[in-house]
C-alpha cells in the first residue's frame, strides 16, 4: 500500500510516491528511507487534520459568541431597558462634580544637572620624572607645554562657566514658566469650582435653567448601548413645578436584522439568517415605552430637592420617511404624570405599554410605521427663554407687559388670539376674578365644537379650584373642550384633575409662545410688586 502514499517534491512541488528515491519530474534525489518519508507524510497529514479541527472549532466558537451577544442584546431591547436603569442611582451631587485638582510638579529634566567642570590635570604635560629633568631642553619644553595647558584650561573654564550661566538662566525660565502654568491651572480650577458652586446655588433656588441643566446631566449619564442617541431638550416651569422633556428615541435600525448566524463547515462560511420584518417591528414597538418609564424613574429619583411635581415627556424619533424619502420627526409617545402617581408604579412587575396606558399616555399605534401622536405640550411653548428674556431695565423693554394691560385690553387680546388661531370667538360677561371668559366655536368637522376659554392673570400657581370651575362650565355649556390660560402656572392637583378630561391647561410660557406664533406679538410677563391674586384662587 505504500505506493499509494504520496509526497510532494520540495523542489518542484511535483506529486511522487512515498517509496520513490528521486523525483520523476525534476530528478532530485530524496533523503531518508521510504518508511521514514511515509511516517513524515502521515504525521503532516495528522497535523493538518488537527489544524483544521482547531480552525473549525474557533469558527464555531465565533458563531456561538456572536449569537449569544445578539440574543442578549435582543433580550435587552425586548424587556431589560427598565431593569438596567433601576440598577443605578441617578441622583447627582453637584459637589461631587468638582474635580480633584492636581498640579504637575516642576520637572527640570537635563537642566537640573550641572555640567562637570574641567579637570586641571587633563590639561598640559605630566610632571617630569627625575631622569627627564636631567635631559637638556626638556624642562623648557615642559614649561612651554604647561603654560599652554594652563591657557587651554582657563579657556575651557570660561566656556564651562558660560554654559552654566546659560543653563541656570534656562532653568530659571523653565521654573518661572512652570509656576505661571500652575497659576493658570489653579485659576481655571477655581473658576470651575466657582461655577459649580453657583450651579448648586441656582439649583437650590429652583432657577429654571439650572434645574433643566441638572436633569440634562442625569440623562446624559444614563447608560445605553450603541444606537441609542439619548439626545434631549428640557424646560422647567417653576410656577407649575413642571419639567417638560423632549427625548429622541432610537430608530428602527437599532433592532438587528440578523436573527442568528450559522457556520457551514463544508464551505467555511458564516450564513446570516434574516429576522422577519414582523418580528423587527414587534421588538421596536417595545423600546419607546421602556425608555419613557425608565426616564421618568431616573428624573424623579434624581430630584432629591423635590423641585419637580409633574413631568411631560414627548418622545420623538428623527428618521426618514420611507414613503417619501424626506426627514421626519414624529412624536411616538407623549405622557404627563405626577410624582405621586408615578410613585405608585412598581417598575419591577409592570408591562410597559399597559403601564403607559394606565398613565393616560398617547402611544403610537405603530412606531415602526412612524404613526405619530399629538404631544401633550409642544416643547417650543414651554421654553423658559420666553419668560426669562425681559430686559433688566423694564422701562427700556418695548414689549407689552401682559400684567400691566387694563382688563378690557387683556380680554380683547385673548379673544383676538384665539380668533387668529381659527376659532370663532365671542366674549362673555367678565368673570369674578378679573380673568377672561370666552366661548368659541371650532368649525373643524369631527374634532370641532364648542370651546370654553378662560384666562387668568396670576402671579402664583393656579389652584385646582379654577380647573374644577372651568370643567363645570364645560359640562353646563355642553362644550367639547375647555381651555384655561394663565400668566403663571399650574400645580400637580390641577394637572391630576384635568387628566383624561377634555381640558387643556396653558401656562405663561405657552401664552407668550401663542401670541408670537399666531399674532406676531412679542410680549412679556413681569408681575408688579404690589400685585395680588384674586382671593378665591390665590
Amino acid at each position: 500500500m505504500s505506493q499509494y502514499v504520496y509526497n510532494v517534491c520540495t523542489n518542484c512541488n511535483g506529486r511522487v510516491t512515498a517509496n520513490a528515491q528521486s523525483c520523476p519530474h525534476c530528478g532530485i534525489t530524496f533523503a531518508g528511507t521510504p518508511k521514514a518519508r511515509r511516517e513524515t507524510v502521515r504525521a503532516e497529514a495528522a497535523a493538518e487534520r488537527e489544524d483544521r479541527r482547531q480552525y473549525l472549532t474557533i469558527r464555531e466558537n465565533e458563531v456561538e459568541k456572536f449569537n449569544a451577544e445578539l440574543e442578549s442584546f435582543v433580550a435587552y431591547l425586548e424587556g431589560e431597558i427598565i431593569a438596567a436603569g433601576l440598577k443605578r442611582n441617578s441622583a447627582i451631587d453637584p459637589e461631587k462634580l468638582k474635580k480633584q485638582h492636581t498640579f504637575p510638579p516642576f520637572d527640570p529634566g537635563a537642566l537640573a544637572k550641572p555640567k562637570v567642570p574641567p579637570n586641571p590635570t587633563d590639561f598640559g604635560p605630566a610632571d617630569l620624572t627625575w631622569s627627564q629633568k636631567l635631559l637638556p631642553g626638556t624642562k623648557a619644553k615642559w614649561q612651554t607645554a604647561t603654560e599652554a595647558g594652563i591657557a587651554e584650561f582657563a579657556a575651557e573654564m570660561d566656556r564651562h562657566e558660560a554654559y552654566e550661566r546659560r543653563r541656570l538662566e534656562k532653568l530659571a525660565e523653565a521654573e518661572a514658566a512652570h509656576k505661571a502654568h500652575v497659576v493658570d491651572l489653579k485659576r481655571k480650577a477655581e473658576r470651575e469650582d466657582a461655577e459649580l458652586d453657583q450651579f448648586r446655588q441656582e439649583l437650590d433656588a429652583m432657577q429654571p435653567q439650572a434645574v433643566a441643566k441638572y436633569f440634562s446631566l442625569v440623562l446624559d449619564r444614563s447608560p445605553y448601548p450603541k444606537g441609542f442617541p439619548k439626545r434631549h431638550k428640557l424646560a422647567f416651569v417653576p410656577e407649575s413645578a413642571q419639567l417638560v422633556l423632549e427625548y429622541e428615541f432610537p430608530t428602527l435600525e437599532v433592532v438587528p436584522t440578523t436573527k442568528q448566524k450559522r457556520f457551514v463547515k463544508t464551505k467555511d462560511r458564516m450564513d446570516a439568517v434574516d429576522r422577519p420584518e414582523s418580528q423587527i417591528k414587534a421588538i421596536y414597538a417595545r423600546i419607546p415605552p421602556q425608555i419613557v418609564l425608565r426616564t421618568l424613574h431616573e428624573i424623579f429619583q434624581a430630584d432629591t430637592r423635590g423641585h419637580v411635581e409633574t413631568i411631560v415627556f414627548n418622545g420623538f424619533v428623527n428618521t426618514v420617511d420611507r414613503a417619501t424619502g424626506n426627514p421626519v420627526s414624529p412624536c411616538l409617545v407623549s405622557v404627563r404624570t405626577t410624582r405621586d402617581t408615578f410613585a405608585a408604579v412598581n417598575l419591577d412587575l409592570i408591562e410597559p405599554l399597559t403601564c403607559l396606558k394606565g398613565l393616560s399616555a398617547s402611544v403610537s399605534r405603530s412606531p415602526a410605521e412612524l404613526a405619530p401622536v399629538r404631544p401633550i405640550i409642544d416643547f417650543s411653548m414651554v421654553d423658559s427663554r420666553f419668560i426669562d428674556e425681559a430686559d433688566v431695565l423694564s422701562e427700556l423693554d418695548q414689549r407689552p407687559n401682559l400684567m400691566e394691560l387694563s382688563p378690557s385690553e387683556f380680554e380683547s387680546l385673548i379673544t383676538n388670539l384665539f380668533a387668529k388661531m381659527g376659532l370663532e370667538t365671542k366674549l362673555t360677561q367678565a368673570s369674578r376674578d378679573g380673568g377672561v371668559d370666552c366661548v368659541a366655536f371650532d368649525a373643524r368637522p369631527i374634532f370641532g365644537g364648542k370651546v370654553v376659554i378662560q384666562a387668568k392673570r396670576y402671579k402664583n400657581t393656579v389652584g385646582v379650584a379654577a380647573v374644577r370651575d372651568l370643567y363645570g362650565t364645560v359640562l353646563n355649556e355642553g362644550a367639547s373642550k375647555g381651555i384655561l390660560v394663565t400668566t403663571s402656572g399650574y400645580g400637580k392637583a390641577a394637572f391630576d384633575f384635568a387628566n383624561n378630561k377634555p381640558m387643556e391647561l396653558l401656562d405663561g410660557g405657552n401664552l407668550l409662545y401663542l401670541l408670537k406664533e399666531h399674532a406676531d406679538m412679542d410680549a412679556r410677563i413681569v408681575v408688579p410688586e404690589d400685585w395680588v391674586d384674586p382671593a378665591d384662587d390665590a
